[in-house]
């Protein structure tokens, strides 16, 4: 779950410049990379409607949480905000205080009991219902290719190099442990054009590297008309002059195809690595999670991939403390992590979701256990990554530049590894070549290649 963030101004628009109807906008997202984007088509509708945004939450005449409830925790960060909004809300009773993302889908009359002060919920994606506080966009497009893309990175806040594009609403799976079907619906694809049309525009705009989002992202194309996929749009966006970078996020084993995979393979821009959730390694458990596919499958793609891309690096999802998971399937789990040997390991401990299949079962493994599996997971991933990372001590990569923290130029390579390095010169936005001189379990640090030369 990534940390809250808030929409940063478009290049656009200063704190000085003053709204074209007088009003000023705030947007505070959490969650997953589907709710940032879903929070910059907010902001881009907003700002062609003559809204600005602002950083500063009480000069906002429109304040827009969007929220997340994947965990517990994340739920419990959106309820704290709300409630501080309470007294903006008694100071200034003509602010519209708005409630949207994954918390809403179905909840609509508890949330209204809940926080009364809060004048507008609507479901994830469901943009046209802003009108009900802002009359201004009706008039606007509601194709995201037709709006400006005023997305951000939280964590860099460079809104020029990257940007993620949805491409699949939705998810048709159900497994027994998440809340997101629920709150997201069916799976819906966009027309191929459609994206292809916004890819041109950002990149006509300077944007370098595109990420393309869905929940399930490698279904793609399957309720559309024709023969479309993942592996036909990865053609198509690839063909776009002056795209450097493209990656795509969160894929399911039962969808990753060889043709996917020979996709990723051939096509300039896309990236070597590969996202590929596995919550479990024993199967038993994997069942009762309802993911449809085996360890021996998972490993079996992750082994395809890398006979592909002997470059490509692997991120994955685990969750430990499912209920019933034993110890022995706990080791399977340990087992699996050790033989894939993934770059990235993204772990969790399990939290029943209202409304789930498995939170209707016992939550039986007690929450000391459940941090020690977790602490036991989290040491071998990170002695797995300091020899991963030891291994590249040395070597050169392309340095996506994404911003400058700490005297420090910060960067992406094209497996998605952070590599920090010092330049005086000004290379924002540019890919550099970087020489590994220092490695850690978390990022690496290094030193632009002599011939260097910012363009």
């Amino acid at each position: 779950m990534r940390q809250p963030l808030t929409i940063p101004l478009h290049p656009a628009a200063s704190p000085a410049r003053l709204p074209v109807n007088g009003k000023r906008f705030h947007i505070w997202t959490i969650g997953c990379q589907m709710n940032e984007a879903d929070s910059s088509k907010i902001a881009a509708t907003l700002q062609e409607a003559g809204y600005v945004s602002t950083q500063n939450e009480r000069e906002a005449d429109v304040v827009i949480l969007n929220s997340c409830v994947v965990r517990q925790a994340a739920e419990d960060k959106v309820a704290g905000k709300l409630n501080s909004l309470f007294q903006l809300k008694r100071d200034r009773p003509d602010v519209s205080l708005v409630l949207t993302g994954c918390m809403v889908t179905n909840q609509h009359a508890r949330l209204r009991e809940r926080f009364p002060h809060v004048d507008l919920f609507f479901d994830p994606s469901d943009f046209g219902q802003l009108e009900q506080i802002a009359p201004e966009i009706s008039s606007l497009s509601d194709d995201l290719d037709q709006l400006p893309h005023y997305y951000a990175d939280g964590a860099t806040g460079n809104s020029s190099i990257s940007a993620f594009i949805p491409i699949i609403y939705g998810c048709n799976f159900l497994c027994s442990y998440c809340i997101v079907p629920y709150r997201r619906g069916k799976e819906r694809s966009r027309p191929l054009t459609s994206v292809v049309t916004e890819v041109e525009r950002l990149v006509d705009s300077g944007v370098r590297e595109i990420t393309l989002l869905g929940q399930t992202v490698n279904a793609y194309g399957h309720d559309l008309p024709g023969d479309v996929g993942l592996a036909e749009l990865l053609r198509a966006v690839d063909a776009v002059p002056g795209l450097d970078r493209l990656r795509f996020l969160t894929s399911h084993p039962k969808y990753m195809s060889d043709e996917i995979i020979d996709a990723m393979a051939g096509l300039r821009s896309v990236c070597e690595h590969m996202n590929l959730p596995v919550q479990a390694g024993d199967n038993d458990v994997l069942r009762r999670m309802r993911r449809t596919y085996t360890r021996d499958y998972w490993l079996d793609r992750i082994d395809r991939t890398r006979r592909s891309m002997p470059d490509a690096t692997i991120a994955t999802d685990v969750i430990v403390g499912f209920p019933g998971e034993t110890e022995a399937q706990f080791l399977q789990t340990r087992d699996l992590l050790e033989r894939a040997r993934c770059d990235k390991v993204h772990l969790a401990m399990y939290s029943p979701r209202p409304g789930t299949l498995s939170a209707r079962w016992h939550d039986d493994i007690p929450a000391e256990e459940k941090r020690r599996r977790h602490q036991e997971l989290e040491k071998l991933q990170e002695r797995i990554q300091t020899e991963i990372h030891a291994s590249k001590l040395g070597e050169t990569f392309e340095v996506l530049v994404e911003g400058n923290a700490k005297g420090r130029w910060t960067g992406r390579t094209r497996g998605n590894t952070l590599l920090h390095f010092a330049d005086a010169r000004n290379v924002s936005g540019q890919v550099v070549p970087v020489c590994v001189t220092e490695t850690s379990p978390w990022f690496l640090i290094g030193e632009p290649a002599p011939a260097f030369a910012p363009a």
